[in-house]
């Protein structure tokens, strides 16, 4: 049994508190730490109606003791450790949800602070959830400065809750957790406060297919493809633009997935914005974060992903004609089906190496941010993180009701200074796009939004 499970007593010896040595994720994450560009992740849930908040104050927190994993800080140490390490803590050290003033331009707000300060790892746990009531309209779909500038994109449509419900809005420090995890508590949360049963809707059932021809497959040795610049904006950090669209349809027994077409979408969008600004044509690889955790009560808690890559050829990307399309689509899948069969640690063999306790943590850190500099231009030309379709109802009972929209991002620092995170609920798809304010500005970012539209619908072809 841990500390957690049998503190001592107020009479007894006070027991040390529990610790877990950094994964390699964590470890790596830790190590190249940018004030200016804090490692970020941010989901923003959205209701219809209201929440009390007491009541939300304490289903929140015993969520967190359900799930002991995310009660945690960074321990102290000394520079000559050999591990960072994460100290496991009872009770919260601080007050995890928060009310701030709600009314037009609460929610821009919020996503500055999401994207300019980070939950700090040495206060228990490293997340929180800020509640903006009645948030102002059309700010369901808009772009939001670094810095807190005014909107730089209008609606894609009008939101019906404008200026009604809530938003829940989590920022999570994505050196201790990641997305799916923390979106795992917040349904714990949901029913705990609404009574209502919140378990994970079982996955599609796919039908079984045969093992798809072997596809060519670009080479990963050269160098790929970097995001070509636009507008830079003179002051550091990430920006980001939500919108969100219909989700493209897919015939019956197409040999693709969803996912597949976003895969497509991201790299044709890319390539066109490239060649708008006169890049060179050069392959691309684009970054797929892959979770294989279950989404139950049993899900493990921190940094679950692992990341593949899929490489697209320039003669696949060049002057797109909709008659390739099929093709296209098809060749994509055979290749993620095939990166996602594949047995990887996490950041794959380099890291695990890289993270050996074998000198001192100060010692491997200053290492892994001079590789890291020097590996800068083989480094992917961005990354797809598709959360898919929400797992939960996220349902907080009759007076708040069920989640309408929910939208991730995820860090976007250089040298891929762009990343596109996807998730749907209700027939929707539910799009960020976030940028390093080195490489791209807000109009910069909703012109990407519009080439993004545009070879979604094109995806949407006969098998």
């Amino acid at each position: 049994m841990t500390a957690l499970e049998h503190p001592a007593r107020a009479d007894g010896p006070v027991r040390p508190p529990v610790r877990i040595p950094f994964p390699v994720v964590d470890e790596v994450a830790r190590h190249c730490l940018q004030e200016e560009e804090p490692e970020t992740v941010h989901i923003e849930v959205h209701l219809p109606g209201r929440l009390d908040r007491d009541r939300l104050r304490a289903s929140f927190a015993e969520a967190l003791r359900r799930h002991p994993r995310i009660l945690m800080r960074e321990a102290p140490g000394h520079w000559y450790r050999r591990r960072y390490e994460w100290e496991l803590t009872p009770e919260p050290d601080v007050e995890v949800v928060t009310f701030p003033p709600g009314g037009r331009g609460a929610l821009r707000d919020a996503r500055t602070r999401a994207l300019t300060t980070a939950p700090p790892l040495t206060l228990s746990p490293p997340i929180r959830l800020e509640v903006v009531e009645g948030p102002g309209p059309v700010e369901g779909s808009e772009a939001t400065d670094a810095v807190g500038a005014a909107p730089a994109a209008t609606p894609r449509r009008p939101d019906a809750t404008a200026g009604k419900g809530i938003v829940l809005f989590l920022t999570i420090n994505h050196t201790a957790l990641d997305g799916p995890a923390c979106l795992r508590v917040l349904a714990t949360a949901a029913e705990l406060y609404g009574g209502q049963d919140n378990s994970p809707a079982a996955p599609p059932v796919r039908t079984p297919e045969s093992p798809p021809p072997t596809a060519e497959t670009p080479s990963n040795w050269s160098p790929p493809a970097r995001v070509a610049p636009g507008t830079p904006e003179p002051s550091p950090g990430n920006g980001m633009l939500v919108t969100d669209l219909p989700l493209p349809h897919r015939p019956k027994g197409s040999p693709y997935t969803v996912n597949d077409q976003l895969m497509v979408t991201t790299a044709l969008t890319i390539a066109h914005w490239n060649r708008e600004h006169g890049a060179e044509p050069r392959p691309l690889r684009i970054t797929m974060p892959v979770d294989d955790r279950p989404r139950d009560a049993t899900m493990p808690i921190g940094n679950g992903t692992r990341l593949v890559e899929v490489p697209f050829s320039t003669e696949e990307l060049g002057a797109h004609r909709a008659s390739d399309m099929p093709g296209l689509l098809q060749r994509t899948a055979t290749r993620t089906r095939a990166l996602k069969s594949l047995p990887r640690p996490q950041l794959g063999h380099g890291a695990a190496l890289l993270t050996a306790p074998v000198t001192p943590v100060a010692w491997r850190a200053a290492l892994t941010r001079g590789l890291r500099r020097a590996a800068a231009p083989w480094t992917s030309t961005t990354l797809l993180s598709n959360i898919g379709r929400i797992p939960y109802p996220l349902d907080f009972g009759e007076e708040a009701g069920r989640a309408h929209a929910v939208w991730f991002s995820a860090p976007a620092r250089m040298p891929r200074g762009l990343t596109v995170t996807t998730a749907s609920t209700a027939g929707r798809l539910h799009l960020a796009l976030r940028w390093s304010r080195a490489l791209l500005s807000h109009g910069d970012g909703a012109h990407l939004r519009d080439l993004f539209e545009h070879y979604l619908h094109s995806t949407e072809v006969s098998p």
